[in-house]
């Protein structure tokens, strides 16, 4: 009885969730999937969207050629130079990026709807004109090289690449990466750009989302005519990556950096993907071990009650394949090997025992409520109806997402920590001063 109560309480709350009543979905000849929920509340425009082609597509000697890829896009193309596109898009105040995760390129653009019709025209030239100028090919490498100098002297992010080195196998895409390194960025040369590029990028397979003040039909009429013709490669750019074995011992890197005052680790597994049936019990028992209120269970108990920790938390990340589900602490070099056997006792925990009724109800109406919040402006509605193209999941799903959340039951969340975390097998990646 609870339990409907607080979902027809929320329904009752928040009745304008995203659905198949207001989100429009259109697919061009060429593939190219177009979805637009029309909101007048404000004259603006947000324009997001993927192409399936990433960093899992890479050779492991190119790692960050995706990366690189999305990052030459707007220096320039067959009509306009990298000064032209920057001066059309600030003369109007409005704003385009791209972006390269391990499975799809993404972008991203907001404008007033009076000027969408311009950010279609540039954001159609970018996709489909590059020119890869060489001089900028050089200078986008001297930043990627400055960037990368800047992660080796960051302890999370070393303890992050210490981490995948251990969780996944040689060979897999997930254990690299996806902003490369430096050995790899300077083996890339703009054959490789234009290869990449030309074998990889294709409308099939990608969507655009157009949120705001704007006419449905028009927007389809606007993008027929400026992304119509793009012709889809003659490459088939297959999406999936083996799965991955769970650790079955622990496997420890430690990385030494002299003259740093902390100690950063990350603790985990390879987790799940994003279509395995476990997923939203996962998502809840994240919540529970790491996320909810003062960082969950890891918050409360490794840094709040036992101060081992300036802070802990953990994180699920799933994508199309068996992404990582870990523990991330930050702590004093003298607290590094206390704190990984609070972490272990914590995940034994939840591993054996029932989460308390009234905790997982705590999570649960977190997940739900904070739901309503992150549809509150155009760009997270953006966002969530590219998650449900990306993972197939209907254009339904976020109205069914309080029922799907709310029938997760503690058993759920111990039979599904049991089987991707254990206290006596898991990667480990550790980055701090010499000693710990």
């Amino acid at each position: 009885m609870q339990v409907t109560s607080r979902r027809e309480q929320r329904a009752e709350r928040h009745p304008a969730i995203p659905g198949p009543e207001d989100i429009s979905r259109h697919v061009l000849p060429n593939g190219l999937v177009v979805l637009i929920r029309e909101n007048h509340v404000s004259p603006s425009v947000v324009i997001e969207g993927y192409l399936p082609v990433g960093s899992v597509h890479e050779p492991s000697s190119l790692a960050g050629l995706a990366s690189f890829v999305a990052s030459m896009l707007m220096r320039g193309t067959e009509t306009r130079t990298f000064a032209q596109i920057n001066e059309e898009i600030e003369a109007v105040g409005a704003s385009l990026s791209f972006g390269s995760g391990r499975h799809s390129t993404g972008f991203s653009g907001q404008c007033l709807s009076e000027d969408l019709e311009l950010l279609i025209d540039i954001l159609a030239d970018v996709l489909q004109h590059p020119v890869f100028p060489l001089e900028h090919v050089e200078r986008v490498r001297g930043q990627r090289l400055t960037a990368l100098q800047e992660r080796e002297n960051d302890t999370r992010q070393m303890a992050g690449l210490a981490f995948r080195e251990m969780a996944y196998p040689e060979g897999h895409p997930y254990r690299l990466a996806m902003t490369g390194y430096p050995e790899t960025i300077r083996a890339i040369t703009r054959e490789h750009l234009v290869d990449f590029y030309q074998r990889l990028y294709s409308p099939r397979g990608g969507a655009i989302a157009v949120v705001g003040a704007v006419d449905t039909a028009r927007v389809v009429d606007l993008l027929a005519s400026k992304l119509g013709r793009w012709q889809p490669a003659v490459e088939i750019t297959a999406n999936s990556v083996a799965p991955v074995p769970p650790p079955n011992e622990v496997r420890r890197k430690v990385i030494v950096m002299p003259g740093k005052s902390q100690t950063d680790l990350m603790l985990g597994a390879p987790g799940l993907a994003r279509d395995n049936p476990d997923y939203h019990a996962a998502v809840l028992a994240n919540t529970v071990l790491g996320v909810f209120g003062m960082m969950g269970r890891l918050g409360e108990n490794v840094r709040e009650r036992q101060g081992l920790a300036y802070y802990a938390y953990s994180a699920l990340e799933v994508d199309k394949g068996p992404g990582p589900w870990v523990a991330i602490a930050g702590v004093a070099p003298a607290n590094v090997d206390r704190a990984i056997a609070s972490i272990e006792e914590e995940i034994a925990r939840m591993g054996s025992e029932l989460v308390p009724e009234e905790e997982l109800a705590d999570s649960q109406a977190f997940l739900t409520g904070s739901l309503p919040l992150r549809l509150e402006t155009n760009d997270g509605v953006a966002g969530a109806i590219l998650d449900m193209e990306w993972y197939e999941l209907g254009l339904d799903y976020l109205q069914r997402y309080p029922q799907l959340i709310y029938s997760v039951t503690s058993e759920q969340i111990r039979e599904v920590v049991a089987r991707y975390l254990r206290p006596d097998a898991y990667a480990l990646g550790i980055a701090g001063p010499e000693g710990e």
